[in-house]
């Protein structure tokens, strides 16, 4: 797991949200904002631009009107008499055609509504408003449209998606902007944070207290040399943590700052990371820049607390940033292999996958033992295979996520990313029993439940079974944000659209960052506007 909570998605491919990856234990392979629509695309076999009475008149056919003196004017006619609604309709959204090419979108908005009064499943027209309020910023009024014309056209024409997808991440961005700088801060659960600090291992702050006075030359490999006492707020917040107290540990970790004690780098940079955990960037980074700059700090620190900004600029899409903090830490701290390990993470992110691999071999060399590494060295080298369809090259890396799990069969997170490759390659049944290795490894693990039963869906299409999966997940862990975003997504698709909202609240409200939250406010808006359309013209899109 990198040291963000989350990852952000590839800055290439798919245009739909791809930036939960398979690569970080713990996250799902998000299914884009267009799956909370339809998850199982049916397909239609009528053509979707006939339907309904449509004509197939030349969109700019009607012309505008000459004025007095001859010369066009911005109003355009409609013949007088008309008896037949679909004509009538048909020339309010020709004459909206019109107005659109002279950028008049107020009358776009009002003809193409006329044209849909009269007939209320007229795709082109609710097209051409739906463009039109994107153009007036009306992004509510704009998705419910799109929305509609998506459902009418059984997901099958990329305008219409790739419009519903883009005011979605609008919505979703400007909810999130504000929701997120007003909540109230919220601890993950023992088990995610047990998890995230598993990812490191030359991590200082996460390692044991040692009672007794250490040499000062251990200083330098351990970071900690004073005798435990009541006095330090860093030792007791390093109490705290070990007995996964983690509510005091950012009081504690103040009062060493402010005292300006003895373990004053340790704390500010332990402040630091439960700052990132409860999605407080804006806390963190203060603590971080401090202890980047403490030339004297134990150069552990220091590489750490740039492995950890670098992960959070990442999560803030500001990729050049955080490559520069991770070229910094292995600038200074050449063999910490938990720098490799975390900047393979990032160039997976960024679709480097080769200098991905050479990071992932680098922190193997430093560190043999090192399964997660190994593992996901092999997940880099399937996806390359995977997307340069290789097949010569897949059973390679297969075969490696083999290698790793017969040498590492202790590493919950080999077999989590054997199984999503298997998966990728419809080996259902070795898929799920790589998941219930997972389980007999880790049965605290939410998240493989949740795993565990989209491939039930993927599989056996058996839907009781994959719900019970990811309500077992909730009641593991009942802050597992992935669970109850999964949840609502299959809610949506069993056409349960109000209890699919209520589930992506909850999610929303666990979200871990801005751009976490951004995404789940936007399969929250696309879930409400099914409903709005399902209101107003009685359409909905194929339930499982």
């Amino acid at each position: 797991m990198m040291a963000a909570s989350k990852p952000v998605e590839p800055q290439s491919g798919s245009s739909l949200p791809r930036w939960q990856l398979a690569l970080l234990i713990g996250t799902p392979i998000v299914l884009g904002v267009g799956a909370v629509y339809l998850w199982n695309r049916s397909k239609t076999k009528d053509s979707p631009g006939k339907r309904n009475g449509e004509r197939t008149t030349p969109e700019g056919s009607a012309s505008p009107v000459q004025g007095q003196d001859g010369g066009a004017t911005n109003s355009f006619s409609l013949p007088s008499i008309l008896d037949n609604q679909t004509d009538l309709s048909t020339f309010y959204q020709n004459r909206a055609a019109a107005y659109e090419q002279q950028m008049m979108w107020t009358e776009v908005v009002q003809d193409c509504t006329q044209a849909v009064e009269m007939n209320p499943r007229y795709i082109k027209a609710l097209f051409r408003r739906a463009k039109a309020l994107e153009r007036l910023d009306n992004k509510k009024e704009c998705l419910e449209d799109v929305t509609a014309v998506c459902i009418l056209e059984a997901f099958q024409n990329q305008q219409s998606m790739l419009l519903a997808d883009k005011v979605l991440k609008l919505l979703g961005k400007e909810k999130a902007k504000d929701k997120y700088k007003n909540r109230d801060p919220l601890m993950p659960s023992p088990q995610f944070i047990k998890s995230y600090f598993s990812s490191f291992t030359d991590d200082i702050i996460s390692q044991p207290l040692q009672k007794g006075e250490k040499k000062d030359e251990d200083k330098d490999n351990e970071g900690e040399a004073a005798e435990v006492t009541e006095s330090s707020g860093y030792l007791k917040a390093k109490q705290y943590m070990e007995e996964e107290n983690y509510d005091k540990i950012i009081s504690e970790c103040t009062k060493e700052v402010e005292s300006g004690g003895r373990y004053t780098a340790e704390a500010l940079l332990l402040r630091a990371t439960f700052y990132l955990l409860i999605g407080n960037a804006t806390g963190a980074q203060p603590d971080l820049d401090r202890v980047i700059n403490m030339e004297d700090a134990n150069i552990k620190l220091r590489a750490n607390a740039l492995i950890k900004r670098g992960s959070m600029y990442m999560q803030q899409q500001q990729p050049m940033m955080s490559t520069q903090d991770f070229n910094m830490a292995a600038e200074i701290d050449t063999r910490n292999a938990d720098v490799y390990h975390h900047r393979g993470q990032l160039k997976i992110l960024l679709d480097q996958v080769e200098e991905a691999v050479g990071d992932f071999d680098e922190c193997i060399l430093l560190r043999p033992d090192s399964a997660l590494a190994q593992a996901q060295k092999c997940f880099a080298l399937y996806r390359q295979a995977y997307t340069g369809n290789s097949q010569s090259q897949v059973q390679t890396a297969m075969d490696g996520f083999e290698d790793v799990i017969r040498r590492f069969p202790k590493c919950a997170e080999g077999y989590a990313l054997y199984a999503q490759a298997l998966t990728d390659q419809q080996q259902f049944g070795k898929a799920d029993q790589m998941y219930n290795k997972c389980i007999d490894l880790e049965p605290d693990n939410a998240t493989t439940y949740v795993h565990k039963g989209l491939l039930q869906l993927q599989w056996k299409q058996d839907l009781d079974l994959g719900l019970d999966l990811i309500s077992k997940a909730i009641e593991i862990d009942n802050k597992c944000d992935f669970a109850y975003e999964t949840m609502g997504t299959i809610e949506v698709q069993r056409g349960n659209l109000d209890k699919a909202i209520d589930m992506f609240n909850k999610a929303i409200n666990l979200a871990k960052s801005e751009m976490e939250m951004a995404h789940l406010y936007s399969l929250c808006d696309a879930a409400y506007a099914q409903t709005e359309v399902a209101r107003k013209y009685g359409l909905k899109p194929p339930t499982l």
